[in-house]
């Protein structure tokens, strides 16, 4: 389905009993909302008793974009607090992994009166982990664009998926000038520097202080430069009801589904093992 939120067409998809209690699920990386592990986990989710919202963030699967926001992640976040309003959402439980994990705490964090639960693992963090993420979203558009204009842009492997599946976003592409494109890039990879007051970019402390409902924080695994381990304990410390737990994995997770292929066809990918989160979300959830 299809709905414009903020001069953005959104792509979602709800699942479960229409009268059942929202839940919105929200994935990492720039993936779409069906990639491996996501429509699976989406579904025991509704299975277990709520209307799980599927959406696909600005820049991810069949959404739109825009560069005029002062990072990706406020651009997201507030994406998805008026997908929510927009749809008619109360009293939502939001729940989250690696970049999701992000935009949901800095969504929440927008709407915390209107947020029941939150759940979040994989939260990215530290300053190799954070400046990874600075070239992954942004530098390879910088090069791009500086040697090639917004043609080669477009002809990165960061967006063949999204161009396939919204042929409107190679336009909106196409029509960027360069030089402000790259200078929007830099401010979006400036967004990921890392912080000592704040262990998520784009959450203040006073932004957790506002997140007082019940949160199920995810530990990271000590193995895990991604989405290190303190990263997770330092955003346990600053929500005020915040519970600690063990993934349902093991420490070498991430290191290890990084060597998944991805394949949506074949239902592979690194969330393809999210589905085993399940009986604890929903244990939690229902407490």
């Amino acid at each position: 389905m299809k709905i414009d939120v903020n001069g953005l067409t959104l792509d979602y998809e709800l699942i479960g009993d229409e009268d059942a209690p929202p839940l919105v699920l929200t994935p990492g990386g720039r993936y779409a909302r069906d990639a491996a592990g996501v429509p699976e986990l989406g579904a025991k989710l509704a299975q277990g008793g709520y209307r799980v919202l599927l959406w696909d963030r600005p820049g991810c699967g069949a959404s739109d974009i825009a560069f005029t926001a002062s990072s990706e992640s406020v651009m997201n976040a507030e994406a998805l607090v008026g997908l929510v309003g927009a749809l008619g959402l109360e009293d939502v439980t939001l729940a989250g992994g690696s970049a999701g994990s992000r935009i949901t705490l800095m969504a929440a964090a927008r709407m915390a009166a209107n947020v029941r639960r939150i759940a979040i693992w994989w939260i990215s963090g530290g300053p190799v982990g954070l400046a990874g993420l600075a070239w992954y979203y942004c530098g390879d558009q910088i090069a791009a664009a500086s040697k090639g204009g917004m043609k080669a842009v477009v002809e990165l492997p960061s967006w063949a998926d999204q161009i396939a599946r919204n042929p409107k976003l190679r336009t909106i592409l196409l029509a960027q000038d360069a030089d402000a494109y790259i200078a929007a890039m830099q401010r979006w990879g400036k967004a990921f520097a890392y912080s000592d007051t704040s262990p998520v970019p784009g959450m203040s402390e006073a932004d957790f202080s506002t997140l007082t409902m019940p949160v199920l924080t995810f530990r990271s695994g000590r193995s895990d430069m991604a989405h290190t381990r303190e990263t997770s304990e330092w955003v346990h410390r600053l929500l005020p009801d915040s519970s600690l737990v063990k993934p349902p994995w093991g420490d070498q997770e991430w290191n290890y589904v990084s060597t998944f292929p991805e394949d949506i066809a074949g239902r592979r990918g690194r969330f393809e093992r999210w589905p085993l989160l399940a009986p604890m979300l929903l244990d939690w959830f229902g407490s």
